[in-house]
Parts: C-alpha cells; structure tokens; sequence
C-alpha cells in the first residue's frame, strides 16, 4: 500500500487537473514578444554538459568565462582527467564554486569513460527520451535540469528543461501544483507540452522570466498573459 509521503509526491508529479492557461494560448501571446525561436546546438553534447555543470549558482557569462579558459589551457577532455584537481579548479575559478566543481567534473568525464569508453555522447540522441535521461542523471552530480538542457540544446530531443525562471513562471501561470519542486517540475512540464513544442516554450518562458515576470517585481501590466494569469491580480494589487 503506497505511503503518504508517495502519494502526496505523485499528486506533485502530475498537472493540475485544469489549467488555468493552455500552454497553446502562452505560445501565441508569448511568440510575438520573443520569438520566432528556432533550434540550433550551442555545443556538442559532452562540452554542453560541462559548460551547464559550470553555470550551477553562477551566470552564464561567468560560466562561458570558465568554459573557455579551461578548455584553453586543458585542450581535451582526456587531459582533464588526467590533470591535477587543482589545475582544472584554477582553470574555472571565475565560474565559482571551482574546487567542488572541478572534483565533480573529473568524476563525471571518468564516469562516462568507464561506461561508454569513448569521450562523447551523440550516441543519446539515438536513445528513448527517458533512457537517455536516466543515463545522463546516473552521472555525478548531475540532475534532472541538466540532463535536459544537454538533451534539448544540443540533442535536439523533446526535454523540458525547468530552471529557476521556469520553475517560477509555470507556477505563477498554475501550470504545476504549489510545492512542486524544479526537479519534479521537468516531468509535469513534459506531460502538458506537446514534444514538439517543448524547447520553443522553454525558450520563452524563460525569456518571460527575464524580461516581465521578474522574481520581486513581475511587471504584470505590461504582461499578455496577465488576464487569464491566476498571480496577476495580487501582484497588480500590490502595486
């Protein structure tokens, strides 16, 4: 008989049984403001899921910073295994964070070596969604958000990446039940985005984030979505 504890976590990992918003209505309203939005991969797989370990409690810019200096006096990735911890962490100091990251990133690049035996991981994409996140999530140190933005940005597979500005977003907008934790987020996102809609939505909601429906202060009366949106009224309440 399943747990309370379960059960209560199984609600969280499904949708609310109505959407206050349909996720169709936030791409019309949303494209014209962000987009058109179209795919392309930033990096091969393997380089994107050290540049995201990067990004972990930092800016992207501070993370290219640190990608870029460790692959330039680290060229290969072979070489970073091999390289002495506090090489690879002076490497990526301006990323923050550098000596558990450059342990947890030398962990990772042996992992893969170990189960796959080469330094690479194109062979993902020719994976079932789930089989290619569980193998991703078996890695080091590596998450559900990580697994997917590596999937989605430079796999080109139908992930749905929740970062923070997702994470806020979608609740705000009631597209996940309160309490639902990022992590969890992912799976209940999937189950309401069509495939082929997911890196576009993701995309604009996290730029919506940024842009209009900012953490302290969502500038909700210049937002589309405010009408049908179940946080506008308090927020413009509230002044």
């Amino acid at each position: 008989m399943p747990s309370r504890i379960s059960a209560a976590r199984r609600r969280k990992l499904s949708p609310p049984r109505r959407l206050p918003v349909s996720v169709e209505h936030i791409i019309d309203k949303l494209t014209p403001l962000y987009g058109p939005i179209e795919w392309k991969p930033r990096y091969n797989a393997l380089d994107e899921l050290i540049f995201t370990v990067l990004t972990q409690h930092t800016s992207d810019l501070n993370a290219e910073r640190a990608f870029d200096e460790l692959r330039r006096r680290i060229p290969s990735w072979a070489q970073v295994i091999e390289a002495d911890t506090e090489q690879v962490a002076k490497a990526i100091q301006s990323g923050g964070l550098a000596n558990q990251k450059s342990v947890r990133i030398q962990a990772i690049l042996r992992e893969i070596l170990a189960r796959h035996g080469h330094l690479e991981l194109e062979f993902l994409k020719d994976l079932e969604l789930d089989e290619a996140r569980a193998w991703l999530t078996d890695l080091p140190g590596v998450g559900p958000k990580t697994a997917a933005v590596v999937m989605a940005f430079s796999l080109g597979m139908p992930a749905m990446p929740v970062d923070t500005h997702i994470h806020r977003v979608s609740g705000r907008l009631g597209l996940i039940r309160e309490g639902t934790s990022a992590d969890d987020a992912h799976i209940v996102m999937e189950k309401i985005v069509a495939p082929d809609d997911r890196f576009n939505f993701h995309m604009l909601l996290i730029t919506h984030g940024r842009q209009l429906c900012k953490a302290r202060r969502p500038r909700c009366g210049d937002c589309p979505l405010a009408e049908l949106c179940p946080s506008a009224a308090e927020f413009l309440a509230t002044g």
